[in-house]
């Protein structure tokens, strides 16, 4: 509500009316669903099908009591601890089944609180498949998500914005391993599982709900591919555009809509600026306005430790160095001297 009270966010209430389905309850997915539970959420339905393991208590989430329980059995149980005005809706399947896939897709349809679609789906799954089943599914609903993911080597991460027929599907730009035509079970080395560390997933989670929150709550700029290198603190983003030969024919089907939809609106009225000419006073007198200080002055004036600033960063104002009195000037010692004398002096020159 301090956002609110700030002028940050117009109506933070509205929050208590949205739904949020959460797909995959694992490191980023379980801290997701703990961070909207907090800030009010009204629905959040949560998808996955493994079962929580005594090697899931790095998850910043899951409790060693809950090891055997399915992770979306145990999230709601404690979501709902803490913060029982949360509707919770748990489905312990794999959505990429044929049989699965078609229920996954009525719950974005119809789950919402209202019984319309849900109003943002987060994919917080770890492997190809889910995601392009989620992308699937997005694209033939028009269902607006946030894709997420974690690197094996656990030391760096990304969200991504996808909008059906507006921004890159999934499968635009799919990963090189896919694109190769390489079986995602050949990337595991055998007798090496995945590193993970909360902090990075932690991170990860933080900019996916704080995205989500921006773009459900209008407010801030959502970002459309953010990237996060852990090694030296790197937040890359970009923007991806669809690919007009997607091989997902839905994406193609809503890239076609988005086109007529902004052909079909009106251009926006240029606004014709007059130039009007500068009107000068009459200077009698040919005065003129300087700068105290020239340009190479004003760009030595930062103090020294001022001097090597990051990129993006500046100061608030510049400290001009101190002038240092220069040896053997040429002054005249006034002191002593009476008007008349000085006047005498000034007739002599």
């Amino acid at each position: 509500m301090a956002l609110k009270r700030m002028g940050i966010v117009e109506d933070y209430e509205k929050i208590r009316t949205l739904t949020v389905a959460v797909v995959g309850v694992g490191g980023v997915g379980s801290v997701t669903a703990e961070m909207l539970t907090r800030c009010g959420i009204g629905k959040l339905l949560l998808f996955d099908y493994d079962k929580v393991e005594l090697a899931n208590m790095n998850r910043l989430f899951f409790q060693p009591h809950q090891a055997g329980l399915s992770k979306v059995e145990a999230a709601a149980n404690t979501l709902q601890f803490i913060n029982p005005d949360v509707t919770f809706e748990s489905h312990n399947y794999n959505i990429t089944t044929v049989e699965n896939f078609g229920h996954f897709m009525e719950r974005i349809k119809s789950g919402s609180l209202t019984g319309g679609p849900v109003d943002l789906v987060l994919s917080c799954v770890d492997n190809y498949e889910a995601r392009m089943a989620i992308n699937r599914a997005c694209n033939e609903l028009g269902q607006k998500w946030f894709e997420s993911g974690v690197s094996e080597n656990a030391v760096s991460g990304h969200i991504q914005f996808l909008i059906p027929g507006e921004t890159a599907c999934f499968d635009c730009a799919p990963p090189l391993v896919v694109a190769s035509n390489i079986n995602e079970s050949t990337l595991k080395r055998d007798g090496v599982c995945a590193a993970s560390l909360p902090t990075t997933m932690g991170v990860v989670a933080g900019l996916l709900v704080q995205n989500t929150l921006k773009f459900l709550l209008k407010f801030g700029e959502v970002a459309n591919y953010l990237g996060y290198n852990a090694m030296v603190d790197f937040f890359p983003t970009m923007t991806v555009r669809p690919n007009p030969q997607c091989e997902d024919i839905w994406c193609q089907k809503q890239q076609r809509e988005y086109r007529a939809k902004k052909a079909a609106e009106p251009e926006p009225e240029k606004e014709e600026v007059k130039e009007e000419g500068v009107v000068h006073e009459d200077n009698e007198w040919d005065i003129c306005l300087v700068a105290e200080t020239t340009p190479e002055e004003a760009a030595g004036s930062v103090s020294a430790p001022m001097t090597n600033l990051a990129k993006g960063i500046t100061v608030a104002y510049e400290r001009l160095a101190p002038v240092a009195e220069e040896a053997g000037s040429n002054t005249v010692d006034t002191e002593g001297i009476s008007l008349d004398d000085l006047m005498a002096q000034m007739k002599a020159l």
